[in-house]
């Protein structure tokens, strides 16, 4: 049954892969796309809480605007009144919000007396456009599900177009160096490029060895992606696996490309953005003339000035996995984390949130999908985020078509992440708690995860071990944890898979770190609290 679902998905799919690339859009659609859409943030917000919350009766909104007492009438009236901000904070205090851990199905959403039980795919857009959706299986029995939805690409096209040309970098040649399905960026990425008539012109993919030969199913979705967009006229390189320790291979290529055009653009992560330009900089090569344009991890000081030592220009993009890249670096930025909120796809405001035995309190970032198109339907949905919120006219091309949002030095208070693949922490507990202590001693006080950055800006993960607990060998502990990765969820295997890969994991024999109130995190990010 899996099996024949999948296949008429795919059916689905690649019929729409046809009218996805019928027509590439060019700058002037693509800047009134933009424009439109920013003119119309309230009703588009209300055309979709109409047609995906209100007429959907198995919305999990439902019962919370039913709590507050809101009707599809009061909120027009809310946001008419208000504005779309002001009415979206009206709501947050309503209990017309989402958390983090409910959102994730950990938890019930509970409102008004009432437990409602969910799962993550509760909040799917009940009527996507051309979405493929299929499960990755997994050794373990644990799943993942992907969906690529051609509409929501369609409608991001515009925003990526117009960032790239912020840049000064539309028109040069561009490569990916990302993971292929069942990790979507790199598609994304892909096929969005090709939408707006650039398409890439490399995909270099790190692989993750043993986890994806378990599969198979999605390499092969992958080449009919492939195949597909050629027999369409929308171009989607084939990839090619380009290992981390073999990042001067991307070096090299980059070189090729300012040879010839004088300029060019890597899209990957900003730790392996960080490989490349080391490995250049070790070899002589200089990028004078490439752009990094990263996401998927926080943009550190350290690793900024590895990637521009090595001549390299470095622009940061915003991403989530439920939204793709919801934020575009600024042409001039007020520093090297300063991104613009793509203020027509998603509305943002910020509410505190206490921070676990950390003791600070930061403002969490809550989402709003804006477009009919969005596989997620969000409506003050909290991420795990906080940072820095500013209106300001930068005067770049970005600000000038109305994105006065800026979002700067973004961080996560519960996800570790390091060369661009993240690890929810509740996913860990289990091996500091159990599986360390009954294979190496002590207690579950004696382990702690640390995420902190080496002295090449790299950012590694620390297996911290009380010097209580008599270790005979280290390098035991380390394969101990991948190990238990790899028995994991389809994320755990593969954030484990990059992160042995990548030699990120090591042990650190210290005291595990405690808050200022004593308290012990299972889950210690290096600087965390001090709300920058």
């Amino acid at each position: 049954m899996a099996v024949w679902k999948d296949a008429r998905a795919l059916a689905a799919f690649a019929r729409g892969l046809r009218g996805f690339y019928a027509r590439p859009i060019g700058l002037a659609e693509a800047r009134a796309t933009v424009r439109r859409r920013l003119d119309e943030r309230e009703a588009n917000f209300l055309r979709v809480a109409e047609s995906r919350i209100f007429a959907h009766p198995q919305s999990p909104y439902r019962p919370l605007f039913a709590a507050a007492g809101c009707s599809l009438g009061d909120l027009r009236a809310l946001v008419r009144r208000h504005g779309l901000e002001p009415a979206l904070a009206e709501l947050h205090r309503a209990g017309v919000y989402v958390s983090f851990e409910e959102f994730k199905g950990r938890v019930p959403l509970v409102r008004g007396g009432r437990e409602l039980p969910l799962r993550p795919s509760a909040f799917d857009n009940p009527l996507p456009e051309n979405a493929f959706e299929s499960s990755t299986g997994g050794g373990t029995g644990a799943t993942s599900r992907l969906r690529l939805d051609l509409g929501y690409l369609a409608a991001q096209a515009p925003n990526h177009m117009l960032m790239r040309d912020a840049h000064g970098v539309l028109d040069v040649p561009s490569a990916l160096w990302r993971p292929t399905l069942p990790f979507s960026g790199g598609t994304s990425q892909a096929l969005r490029a090709a939408r707006f008539g650039h398409p890439m012109h490399a995909w270099f993919t790190p692989g993750t060895g043993a986890h994806m030969r378990r599969l198979a199913k999605f390499r092969q979705l992958t080449r009919l992606i492939v195949l597909l967009g050629r027999v369409y006229g929308g171009v989607v390189p084939r990839p090619r696996r380009v290992p981390l320790d073999r990042a001067e291979q991307i070096a090299q290529w980059l070189r090729e490309q300012l040879d010839g055009h004088g300029a060019c653009v890597l899209q990957t992560t900003v730790s392996q953005s960080l490989r490349v330009c080391l490995a250049a900089v070790e070899r002589g090569i200089d990028l004078h003339g490439a752009v990094c344009m990263d996401s998927g991890e926080p943009p550190s000081d350290a690793k900024v000035r590895g990637i521009t030592d090595s001549g390299a220009r470095y622009v940061p993009n915003y991403a989530f996995s439920e939204g793709g890249i919801v934020a575009a670096g600024c042409a001039k930025p007020a520093d090297s984390t300063d991104v613009h909120l793509y203020a027509d796809l998603f509305a943002l405001v910020q509410q505190p949130r206490e921070i676990p035995g950390a003791g600070a309190t930061v403002g969490a970032f809550h989402f709003t999908s804006l477009t009919p198109a969005a596989p997620k339907v969000l409506l003050n949905v909290e991420l795990d985020d906080y940072g820095l919120v500013e209106e300001r006219d930068c005067g770049c091309p970005l600000g000038d078509l109305g994105y006065a949002r800026h979002l700067r030095r973004i961080q996560s208070f519960q996800k570790l992440t390091g060369e661009g693949m993240t690890l929810v922490g509740s996913e860990v507990i289990g091996i500091l708690e159990s599986t360390l202590p009954r294979r190496f001693g002590g207690s579950p006080l004696d382990y702690q995860l640390l995420e902190e950055e080496d002295e090449r800006g790299f950012t590694r993960l620390s297996i911290v071990v009380s010097p209580r607990v008599a270790l005979a060998d280290e390098a035991a502990v380390v394969e101990t944890v991948a190990q238990a990765f790899e028995e994991g969820s389809a994320g755990a295997q593969a954030s484990g898979a990059m992160w042995r890969a990548a030699g990120s994991l090591r042990v650190r024999r210290c005291e595990p770190f405690r808050s200022a109130v004593g308290k012990q995190l299972a889950l210690h990010v290096a600087g965390r609290g001090r709300g920058s």
